[in-house]
């Protein structure tokens, strides 16, 4: 159905996004977010200060709807008329490789850390700690299902 066999009564109760589905199919062109809200607009005879306050929730609507999708040059259109790039592989020796060079870039990005920990050969600073844990008493499961 055609956006001009759409009543007026029938536009206002349908959603932005609805409504917003309809024009970049029957116009078959990508939109600015305005441009497109401005259609919109237009079609519900809404004035420009509700404009300005229903873009946000238009934004948010077009944004998580999966209809549609934003591209490259900030303009919107729908999802159905753009394929994914697809990247096939003849064997999966090439595709091992590919891999392969990915995870040698990233290790060549990352910076060696940095040691924390200092070997020192004073072993006169732990002893102290050692005096701590001799009261210390392992009892095992047996023994504290008998207590």
């Amino acid at each position: 159905m055609k956006l001009k066999d759409y009543t007026q009564e029938e536009l206002e109760s349908m959603n932005y996004d609805d409504i917003a589905y309809l024009i970049l199919t029957e116009e078959k062109t990508q939109l600015k977010l305005k441009d497109l809200f401005q259609k919109i607009c237009d079609l519900l005879n809404m004035d420009k200060n509700s404009m300005e306050n229903e873009i946000t929730n238009f934004f948010e609507l077009i944004s998580t709807d999966k209809r549609f999708i934003m591209l490259d040059n900030g303009l919107w259109d729908l999802k159905e008329k753009h394929n994914p790039k697809m990247v096939l592989v003849d064997d999966e020796e090439e595709l091992d490789s590919e891999l392969e060079e990915e995870n040698l870039e990233v290790k060549e990005q990352e910076e060696p850390e940095e040691e924390i920990f200092y070997d020192d050969d004073d072993d006169d600073d732990n002893d102290d700690d050692d005096d701590d844990l001799k009261d210390l008493v392992v009892v095992d499961e047996e023994q504290t299902n008998s207590l």
